[in-house]
C-alpha cells in the first residue's frame, strides 16, 4: 500500500512512522521549509521514509492509495483538492491509528474542557489500580502509543474536531463531548459544520457504547440521535448521570443516588473543571472504579500545564498562565475562577472573537487589561469603557506592567482568549514564554 502523509509535525511524523511499521510504502509532504524539522528528519531517513519540505508536489497523486491529513490542513488546501480529484482517501491520523487498536477507547472531544478531562480520565483510571495513557490531541500521537499497548491499558483520547473531520470507522467505547461554543469557524466555515463535526464523535457507536454529553450546554442537551446509551452531566439536579446538589457530586445510575465528594475537595479551581470532573466521572465508571477511589483521584489531581496553571507569588501577587485558552469561552471560565482582582493579559490572533460574552466577568472581577497580540487593538476598544486597559508590544513588557500595576492579593491571569499564531508557535510555546518572564520576575 501506497501512503501519502500530508504534515510532518508530531501526529504526521508518528502516523507515517506507524505505516512504515507495517511496511507500507510512505511519502511524506510538508508544506514548512525543512529548517523546522532537524531531528524529524533524522527519523525519517532511520525509517527509509521520503519526504519533501517547502511545499507540497501536486503531480502523482493518484498513485498513493491512501492520505493521512494532519490537523488543521484546510479543506480547501491545493493538494486536499488534488487528492479528491484524484479520489484517493483522505483520513485523519488518528482514524488511521484506529485501525491497529485493539484497547479500550474513551475519546474525549469539546470546544474547552477536553485536555484537562482527558488527563483526569487517565489519572482517576492509574490511581485506582487501572492501566490508562493518555494520547491524541494531547501528549503523544495516538500512532506512537497504539502499537506500545498490552492489553489491560485503557486509552484516554483527546481528539479535536480536525481530527473527527475526517474519520471513517473511528468507534470508541465511550465518547464525551465536554461543551460546544464557537471556535476554529475560519477552518469549518460555519457554527452548523463544527457542531456537526464534533458530533461525528459517536457516529460509529452501537448500542453497548456509552455518549456522555453536558446538559447545560445548548448544543447538546437536545437532539441527540446516537445509536448508544446516553448519559448526562449538569451543575444542576438531572435524573441519571452526574450533578451537583448542594456542593456535593451526586452520581444517579439505575434509579441510586451515591455521594461522591463535596465539590470543595476537588484539587482543581473553577466550574469548568467541576464540569470536567463530573464528565470523568461518568467516563470511567464503568472501569469499576470505587467512590473512595473518586475521592482520592479527585483530591489529588493538579491540572494540566498551561491551565489556570499556578506560576508564582510574588509579593502576594499571584501569577497564573492560561496560555490554553484559545477561545473566549475558555477564558470566560478562567476569569469566574477567582475571587481576588484580576489583571488580565489577552490578545493573540483572533477568530471573530466576541468579546461581548465576558463583559459581566470583567466589570465583576477585572481590575485593568492588557492588551498584547494582533488583537490587542479590538480588546482595547472592546473593554476600554468597561475597565482600564493598555497596551503592549511584547508579552514580557505586557507582564512588567502587570507587576507594576499589581497590589498584594491581587491575580495577574494570563489568558489570552486568542490563538497563539500570531507570535508563538503554539499554545505550549507561549505559555513556556510566559513562565519564563514570570520566573525572571524581581522578588
Amino acid at each position: 500500500m501506497k501512503i501519502l502523509v500530508i504534515g510532518a509535525s508530531r501526529s504526521g511524523k508518528s502516523a507515517a512512522i506507524l505505516a512504515r511499521k507495517h511496511k507500507y510504502e510512505v511519502f511524506i509532504t510538508e508544506f514548512q521549509p525543512k529548517e523546522k524539522f532537524a531531528n524529524t528528519i533524522d527519523d525519517f531517513e532511520k525509517h527509509s521514509i521520503d519526504f519533501e519540505f517547502g511545499g507540497h508536489s501536486l503531480r502523482g497523486l493518484n498513485k498513493y492509495d491512501l492520505a493521512v491529513a494532519s490537523p488543521g490542513i484546510p479543506r480547501n488546501a491545493e493538494i486536499i483538492l488534488e487528492l479528491q480529484k484524484n479520489n484517493v482517501k483522505i483520513i485523519s491520523e488518528v482514524e488511521f491509528a484506529y485501525q491497529f487498536c485493539k484497547n479500550p477507547i474513551i475519546a474525549i472531544t469539546g470546544t474547552n474542557g477536553k485536555t484537562t478531562t482527558t488527563s483526569l480520565v487517565t489519572h482517576i483510571l492509574n490511581e485506582s489500580g487501572k492501566k490508562a495513557v493518555s494520547a491524541g490531541n494531547i501528549g503523544r500521537a495516538f500512532s506512537e502509543i497504539v502499537l506500545d499497548l498490552d492489553n489491560q491499558t485503557i486509552v484516554s483520547l483527546e481528539v479535536s474536531s480536525f481530527q473527527l473531520d475526517r474519520i471513517d470507522k473511528f468507534h470508541p467505547n465511550i465518547a464525551v463531548i465536554t461543551n460546544i461554543t464557537p471556535d476554529h469557524l475560519d477552518y469549518h466555515g460555519t457554527m452548523e459544520d463544527y457542531v456537526n463535526t464534533k458530533w461525528k464523535i459517536c457516529s460509529n457507536q452501537i448500542e453497548k457504547d456509552l455518549l456522555i454529553l453536558n446538559y447545560d450546554n445548548e448544543y447538546l442537551n437536545k437532539n441527540c440521535l446516537s445509536k448508544s446509551k446516553v448519559q448526562y452531566f449538569s451543575l444542576n439536579e438531572l435524573r441519571g448521570g452526574a450533578f451537583v446538589r448542594d456542593g456535593v457530586i451526586i452520581l444517579d445510575t439505575q434509579h441510586k443516588e451515591e455521594e461522591i465528594m463535596p465539590i470543595s475537595q476537588i484539587g482543581i479551581k473553577g466550574q469548568h473543571n467541576l464540569y470536567n470532573s463530573l464528565a470523568a466521572i461518568l467516563a470511567t465508571r464503568s472501569f469499576e472504579i470505587t467512590n473512595e477511589n473518586y475521592r482520592s483521584a479527585l483530591s489529588s489531581f493538579s491540572g494540566v500545564e498551561h491551565r489556570l496553571e499556578f506560576v508564582r507569588s510574588i509579593r502576594g501577587v499571584q501569577f497564573y498562565n492560561d496560555s490554553k485558552a484559545t477561545n473566549v469561552n475558555s477564558t470566560w471560565y478562567a476569569l469566574n475562577s477567582f475571587n481576588n482582582r484580576i489583571i488580565w493579559i489577552a490578545g493573540g490572533r483572533g477568530d471573530n472573537n466576541d468579546y461581548s460574552v465576558l463583559d459581566s466577568s470583567v466589570r465583576k472581577f477585572v481590575k485593568s487589561i492588557i492588551c498584547i497580540g494582533e488583537e490587542a487593538n479590538n480588546i482595547y476598544t472592546h473593554f476600554s469603557t468597561i475597565a482600564p486597559c493598555s497596551k503592549y508590544d511584547t508579552l514580557e513588557e505586557a507582564v512588567y506592567a502587570a507587576l507594576i500595576e499589581s497590589n498584594e492579593g491581587d491575580i495577574v491571569l494570563f489568558s489570552p482568549a486568542c490563538k497563539s499564531f500570531d507570535m508563538f508557535a503554539n499554545f505550549e510555546h507561549r505559555g513556556e514564554v510566559f513562565k519564563q518572564i514570570v520566573n525572571k520576575l524581581p522578588d
